[in-house]
């Protein structure tokens, strides 16, 4: 059984189905690409590294973070599948806050949702097309270095509806200090 998130706080959201069991979109359990759609309203399916492809023509695509945009990983030995994860914030012109699924263990199993997870830029031309990522597992910066493609917004490049970002992306007060502290003490 599944059900559809409701529309918060006025915001349009695209009808987005979530399993039945996430009262929320932060109590989802599951993959990234699902959560991203529900969370962002951009109505891409698919691997998430395939996104990036898909998104030609049909919504803008950039690479600068934005609330709301969706930051597509490429695919890589660790990620075979990509991953996307969507900006909840953005705290400097390299740091960024995400609120995504399925990155980091959380009582010993995959797939929760994480809000506000610090994400830094580490490309060379401040492009965000390499970035490190928050791990819970560790309780920091992971070191690796994940390539990306870059940022979906939820505005649609031909006629129709753009996407709407859901209320639940961040929370009410996000660590922007700890967020610059990891980013620039690592």
């Amino acid at each position: 059984m599944r059900k559809t998130l409701p529309i918060v706080a006025g915001m349009a959201l695209i009808a987005t189905a979530l399993p039945a069991n996430a009262a929320s979109l932060l109590d989802y359990i599951g993959q990234c690409v699902p959560f991203a759609r529900a969370a962002s309203g951009i109505q891409l399916f698919g691997d998430a590294w395939t996104w990036w492809d898909q998104a030609d023509g049909r919504y803008r695509r950039g690479e600068r973070p934005q609330p709301g945009a969706v930051l597509v990983f490429a695919r890589t030995s660790r990620l075979p599948l990509g991953h996307v994860a969507v900006i909840s914030r953005v705290v400097d012109s390299r740091v960024a806050m995400v609120t995504h699924a399925n990155w980091s263990r959380m009582n010993g199993e995959r797939g929760h949702a994480e809000q506000d997870v610090t994400l830094t830029d580490v490309s060379p031309d401040n492009d965000w097309s390499k970035v490190k990522v928050w791990f819970r597992d560790n309780a920091g910066l992971g070191g690796s270095v994940f390539p990306t493609y870059g940022f979906i917004y939820g505005t649609r490049t031909t006629t129709g509806a753009s996407a709407r970002a859901d209320t639940e992306l961040t929370g009410r007060s996000p660590d922007y200090v700890g967020a610059l502290i990891d980013s620039y003490a690592h």
